[in-house]
């Protein structure tokens, strides 16, 4: 057990505006990892940062960790029109994700949200809420989540046709949760073939949607979508959530020609991409790096105590 006052320690490093954005994501995860009501309620600290990356990465961690305590914090968030629309997605999605029945009247009203991408979120919460009270009795399970050590909003389709799972990713006359189910069984496969496919869903109109295929093409760091990503990070008529996706992806593959796009993008005029590229940096250079972990944040407190006390 790691003590509280460790714990709130590396709090203090997610909350300090004054250090680069790359120490607080590390800090950051690093409390996701530790998990507990400690850490909760340092992650909680963060939802005033003028940061909307940091903002919308705290609702994400908070879901991951899955315990039913950070729920008040994510009903706060998703109720605040003032809080960017990224940041009230991922509360939306982390609602889900923690999977409890009691939000599903909010989420229910929240899925008719006058912010799109806050709406589908919370459709998908639902579908993904619903699902588990129907079928997890039959012994039906989220497939392939542990592979990527995520939890996924939807499970994924039972078919394994890479060309069928693309038509069913891509025919946007199907409901949204059965797309994702066909995202997440290509992702599955994690093949070049299945990455092509998934990239194809840049061209489709739901900027959630489009988002996501980012997120699931960084899990799979697969080197033969880097021109796809860049393409999206390029472009600076694409939603924002839609580009961030798409550069952290880039700094997931982590090949040269990625990083490149990143150094270039860290100048962008919209913040949440400048952001996000530096974040990607950081973690290209830990994939290229002999570094034992990436959520260092609990190994820097202890160095730093053990410093001062040495």
């Amino acid at each position: 057990m790691v003590p509280d006052s460790i714990i709130e320690a590396i709090g203090q490093v997610l909350e300090d505006q004054n250090r680069p954005l790359k120490e607080r994501f590390r800090a950051l995860f690093t409390l996701k990892n530790l998990g507990g009501e400690a850490a909760i309620v340092a992650i909680s600290q963060c939802f005033s940062d003028p940061s909307a990356l940091l903002k919308h990465e705290s609702a994400y961690c908070l879901g991951q960790m899955g315990d039913t305590r950070a729920i008040p914090t994510l009903t706060k968030i998703l109720k605040d029109v003032e809080q960017e629309p990224i940041v009230r997605h991922e509360a939306g999605e982390a609602l889900g994700a923690i999977g409890d029945p009691s939000v599903l009247d909010l989420l229910r009203s929240y899925s008719k949200d006058p912010v799109t991408e806050v709406a589908e979120t919370c459709q998908l919460a639902v579908g993904r809420i619903e699902w588990f009270q129907k079928e997890s009795n039959k012994g039906e399970k989220f497939e392939g989540a542990d592979k990527f050590f995520s939890v996924d909003p939807t499970p994924p389709a039972t078919d394994t046709d890479v060309e069928k799972l693309r038509e069913r990713l891509l025919e946007e006359s199907l409901p949204l949760f059965d797309r994702y189910r066909a995202m997440f069984s290509l992702r599955n496969l994690n093949t070049p073939e299945s990455a092509k496919a998934l990239a194809a869903g840049f061209k489709c109109s739901s900027a959630l949607f489009r988002h996501e295929i980012g997120f699931v093409l960084g899990q799979m760091s697969n080197d033969v979508v880097v021109k796809e990503l860049t393409a999206v990070v390029q472009d600076e008529n694409e939603n924002e959530m839609v580009r961030h996706e798409a550069a952290e992806a880039l700094g997931s593959i982590a090949t040269v020609a990625a990083m490149a796009v990143l150094k270039e993008y860290q100048r962008d005029k919209a913040r949440v991409v400048r952001e996000s590229c530096e974040v990607a940096l950081d973690m290209s250079e830990y994939e290229n790096s002999s570094e034992f972990q990436y959520a260092d944040g609990l190994l820097k407190i202890e160095q730093n105590e053990n410093g001062m006390t040495g």
